[in-house]
C-alpha cells in the first residue's frame, strides 16, 4: 500500500467532498435530509461562497456535470456568463489597453454560477431552495473561522479597500480592522441579500419548481440585477493596470442571459471514458493529452519517476498549446473540437515529443486554421518579451495581478447513484469592488478574452470567455462511475491528468493518487492577466525525491521545487457497479475533507 494522509472513504449511502471542511458537512447533511447529489452540490456552492471568499463569490461562474444513475453519460451545466453587450475589442483598446485588466470593472462578465445551481437544484434536486440555502445564511449571519489564507488576502488588499474600493472596506474590514485567522467572521450584508432572495422567491404561486423559477427571476431580472446596474452606472475604480476605469456590464446583460444545458465532449482512452466541459473551458486539453499517451507504457514507469513526468508535462505543453490556438466558445467560433481529440491527430502529435524538455510554443496545424496557431505563437513570443510588465501599472496594484488558483470544487455521489462535479468560482474579494447591498463582488473573468481581432477567443457581445474552469466525470474500466476536480487555475487539467494516469496505470485508489506527488508547467501561456509565458517550467513538490528532481533538470526542464504539500487540491468521488462509494480529499492547505458513509 502506498503513504496516504487519510484513508480512502468508502460506504454505500452517499460520498461528499469539497476545498473546505464544513461545506462538505452542510452536503453530507443534505444527503441525510434525504437529498440528491444536485441539492448537496448547491447547498455546498452557497456555503463556499460564504467560507472562501478568496476563491469564489456569489456573482462568479460554474461549470457543473450532473450525471443521473439512469443516463448512460454526464450533461453539462453551463454557468460561464457571456460578455455584455458593450464589451468590444474597440471600446477596451480607446480605454488604452492591450489585455484586458485581472481585476476591475472592464474585467467582469454576467454573473453565471447562481442561474446554474438554480437549473441544477431544479432539474435532479428534491430539497426546497430554503433548505439548500439556509446553511450558508446560518455562516454569512452567525460567523465562521476565518481561514489563515483569507485574512492574509485582506491585509495585503487594505489598503485598496480603504482607498479604491471603498464599498469592500465595511464587509471585509469590519470595525475598519484586517479579521485575524481564527476568529469569527461574519458578512450580514450577504446573509441579508439571500434572505430577501429567498423571501422574494417563496412569494411566488406555485410549488417547489416555481419559487426555484422566482428566485432565478428575482436574481438576474429583480433587485439583485438593479443592484448591479445602479452600481456599474457611476462606478469608476482602480484595476490591475493601476486606472480607474468605469465599466460595462449592465443590468440588460443580466436579464437577457439565462444558464443553458449541454452535451459533453469525450475521450474513450487507457480503457476508461473521460468526459469533459466543451472548449469554452479549457477541459479537451485533459482529454487531449490523455489521446497523446495512450499508446505509451504508462503503467511500466515509476509514477514518481523522471520518464512519466516527462512525457506527462510534453503532453501538456502540446494539448495547452491547441487550447490557446483552437479553443473558444462554439456558439460564436467553428471549433475543430473532433480534429484535436481524434486518435489520428494524437499520433501525428505524439512525433514531437522528444526526450528533452521543449522551450517552443508549438499548437498543431489544421488546415485552414494555421493563422489561430502562428497568432498564439506570436502572442506567446509577445508576452514572454514583456513578461510581467504588461499593464502592471502602479507598485501598490501588483497584488491585483495574480488572480490564479483562486477556485473551489465539488465532488457528491448520492445513496441512488447520482453524482455531481462543480467548480465554482470568480467573484472573489480581490477581483472587484463590493456592490452595496449584495455584500459581495463581481468577477474578473473577462481577463480570458485577447484584444485582437479574429481569434475564438476574441473579447466579443455576448461571448463566453474561455475558463480555465473544469469539473470531471469518468467510467473506469470495471464501470465504476468518477466524479474529480481540482481548483488552480491553468493547473486544473494538469493535476488532473496526473491523478487520472497514477489511478488507471499504477493501481492507486483515491486517497494515494490524490497524495502522491504533483507536478506542473507554467510554459503554457496562462489564462490570467497579465498573461505571460515561462519557457520550459516544471514546478514539482519536494517529496518527487531529489533523483527524479535532479534526472528532470538534466532532460533540459527548469524544475522549482515547491514547499512540501503546496500542489494541488484535488478532490473525488467513485461509485462501483456494485453500489459500494468511495471518496478521498487533498490534505494540502488542511482545509479539503471528504464525507461518507
Amino acid at each position: 500500500m502506498n503513504f496516504t494522509t487519510r484513508p480512502e472513504l468508502k460506504g454505500t449511502f452517499g460520498m461528499v467532498a469539497s476545498t473546505h471542511w464544513i461545506a462538505s458537512a452542510v452536503g453530507m447533511k443534505l444527503l441525510e435530509a434525504g437529498g440528491t447529489a444536485a441539492d448537496a452540490a448547491v447547498g455546498m456552492a452557497f456555503v463556499l461562497n460564504v467560507v472562501e471568499p478568496h476563491l469564489n463569490g456569489p456573482l462568479g461562474d460554474m461549470p457543473a456535470m450532473v450525471w443521473p444513475v439512469e443516463a448512460g453519460a454526464p450533461k453539462v451545466y453551463c454557468g460561464q456568463g457571456t460578455a455584455p453587450a458593450r464589451a468590444t475589442i474597440a471600446h477596451y483598446r480607446s480605454e488604452g489597453l492591450e489585455v484586458v485588466p485581472g481585476s476591475g470593472l472592464l474585467a467582469t462578465v454576467v454573473p453565471g454560477a447562481f442561474d446554474a445551481l438554480m437549473l441544477m437544484l431544479r432539474d435532479h434536486g428534491r430539497l426546497s431552495l430554503r433548505d439548500v440555502m439556509e446553511p450558508a445564511i446560518h455562516y454569512a449571519r452567525a460567523g465562521h473561522p476565518m481561514l489563515p489564507r483569507v485574512s492574509a488576502e485582506i491585509a495585503e488588499l487594505a489598503g485598496v479597500f480603504r482607498d479604491e474600493w471603498p464599498t469592500s472596506a465595511p464587509v471585509w474590514l469590519p470595525g475598519g480592522n484586517v479579521p485575524e485567522a481564527g476568529e469569527l467572521f461574519c458578512n450580514p450584508a450577504l446573509a441579508d441579500f439571500w434572505g430577501r432572495l429567498l423571501s422574494e422567491a417563496e412569494s411566488a404561486k406555485g410549488g417547489r419548481e416555481a419559487v426555484i423559477e422566482a428566485a432565478r427571476t428575482a436574481f438576474y431580472e429583480g433587485f439583485v440585477g438593479e443592484a448591479v446596474d445602479a452600481f456599474m452606472a457611476n462606478a469608476c475604480v482602480i484595476d490591475s493596470t493601476g486606472v480607474r476605469r468605469k465599466g460595462v456590464l449592465s443590468g440588460d446583460d443580466m436579464a437577457r442571459w439565462r444558464a443553458t444545458v449541454e452535451a459533453p465532449v469525450s475521450a474513450e482512452t487507457h480503457g476508461a471514458t473521460v468526459w469533459k466541459c466543451g472548449p469554452w473551458t479549457q477541459g479537451p486539453a485533459l482529454l487531449q493529452a490523455l489521446r497523446l499517451l495512450e499508446n505509451d507504457p504508462i503503467g511500466s514507469f515509476d509514477p514518481n519517476g523522471d520518464q512519466f513526468v516527462h512525457l506527462a508535462t510534453e503532453a501538456l505543453k502540446l494539448a495547452f498549446a491547441d487550447r490557446e490556438s483552437y479553443y473558444g466558445d462554439p456558439y460564436h467560433s467553428s471549433i475543430p473540437i473532433d480534429t484535436l481529440l481524434s486518435s489520428e491527430y494524437a499520433r501525428n502529435r505524439r512525433s514531437e515529443i522528444g526526450e528533452m524538455a521543449s522551450r517552443d510554443q508549438c499548437p498543431g496545424l489544421i488546415p485552414g486554421l494555421e493563422c489561430q496557431a502562428k497568432a498564439f505563437v506570436q502572442r506567446a513570443a509577445r508576452v514572454t518579451v514583456q513578461d510581467a510588465g504588461i499593464g502592471t501599472g502602479e507598485p501598490t496594484m501588483a497584488h491585483l495581478t495574480n488572480q490564479d488558483r483562486d477556485t473551489v470544487h465539488i465532488d457528491v455521489i448520492d445513496q441512488w447513484g447520482n453524482a455531481v462535479s462543480a467548480t465554482p468560482s470568480g467573484g472573489w474579494l480581490k477581483s472587484n469592488p463590493v456592490i452595496p447591498g449584495l455584500g459581495v463582488p463581481l468577477n474578473s473573468r473577462a481577463q480570458m478574452f485577447w484584444l485582437d481581432e479574429g481569434l475564438p477567443t476574441s473579447l466579443a457581445p455576448l461571448r463566453r470567455p474561455r475558463t480555465t474552469l473544469s469539473p470531471s466525470m469518468a467510467r473506469l474500466t470495471d464501470g465504476t462511475r468518477l466524479a474529480f476536480g481540482t481548483p488552480g487555475g491553468d493547473q486544473q487539467d494538469q493535476w488532473q491528468l496526473t491523478f487520472l494516469l497514477r489511478l488507471l496505470h499504477h493501481g492507486l485508489n483515491l486517497q494515494e493518487a490524490i497524495d502522491a506527488p504533483l507536478f506542473h508547467t507554467e510554459h503554457l501561456q496562462s489564462s490570467f492577466f497579465p498573461r505571460r509565458t515561462r519557457p520550459g517550467h516544471l514546478l514539482v513538490e519536494p517529496s518527487m525525491g531529489d533523483g527524479t528532481i535532479q534526472r528532470l533538470r538534466n532532460r533540459g526542464h527548469e524544475v522549482e521545487v515547491s514547499e512540501p504539500w503546496s500542489a494541488g487540491r484535488l478532490t473525488a468521488a467513485s461509485r462501483r457497479p456494485d453500489g459500494l462509494l468511495k471518496a478521498a480529499a487533498t490534505p494540502r492547505l488542511m482545509q479539503a475533507y471528504a464525507i461518507g458513509r
